[in-house]
């Protein structure tokens, strides 16, 4: 008989939706119907929405219940400002630890990317680019590193597919990509620490061509 699996707690699923953008910035949560939709009591979708406020993604509104949190354009300099530095750290040390499989997994990825570029796949570029950045992570083995970027990457998800669409993007983020794989295949943490940082300048320097300044 097969090992049943435990549920996938309720803060878990209503944080991917929100990554997979099925609850867009300033949505309404409503705790009946995430009960529902989520097969769980009252008091877990509470609780469950508790904890994403903690972390940023959703905020409570007094007398409207919780919504999900829009992020304005500094707030994401911000964000990618922290990011540059911890997904440098990641790749430094994933330079260190990567084995001989984790390498050709990390090229296996840097093609298929090649292939979504001269195809023109955009949203596929995207979820690859978003395996890469997620592979580097668990490569790396720093968990405190990957537990905050994994938050930070929730709270900059609609920002990140603004990104991808921006027309030719894919062509430019695609070599800083390579360059970090064939730095960690190197087994150069310096190199793939500055490849890293390099990527995440230029988000940097793409964002407010893609964004409102929403602090205004």
């Amino acid at each position: 008989m097969p090992e049943s699996r435990p549920p996938v707690p309720v803060a878990a699923r209503i944080r991917e939706a929100i990554l997979a953008g099925e609850f867009v910035p300033n949505q309404r949560l409503i705790e009946a119907d995430l009960s529902d939709r989520f097969g769980a009591g009252r008091a877990a979708v509470r609780a469950a929405l508790l904890e994403l406020a903690n972390e940023g993604l959703i905020e409570r509104v007094q007398n409207r219940g919780a919504r999900v949190r829009a992020v304005s354009l500094a707030e994401a300099i911000e964000i990618t400002e922290v990011r540059m530095v911890l997904e440098g750290l990641c790749a430094a040390k994933a330079a260190e630890r990567a084995t001989d499989a984790d390498i050709a997994g990390l090229r296996e990825i840097g093609a298929g990317m090649r292939d979504a570029v001269a195809s023109g796949d955009v949203f596929g570029y995207s979820d690859l680019n978003q395996r890469l950045h997620a592979r580097v992570r668990e490569i790396s083995g720093h968990g405190t590193a990957s537990d905050v970027l994994e938050r930070l990457r929730a709270q900059n998800v609609r920002h990140r597919f603004r990104l991808a669409l921006q027309p030719g993007r894919p062509q430019t983020s695609l070599p800083e990509h390579l360059a970090i794989i064939e730095a960690i295949a190197a087994r150069d943490p310096a190199e793939a620490e500055r490849a890293a940082r390099a990527h995440l300048a230029s988000v940097l320097e793409a964002l407010p061509q893609v964004l409102p300044d929403e602090s205004r």
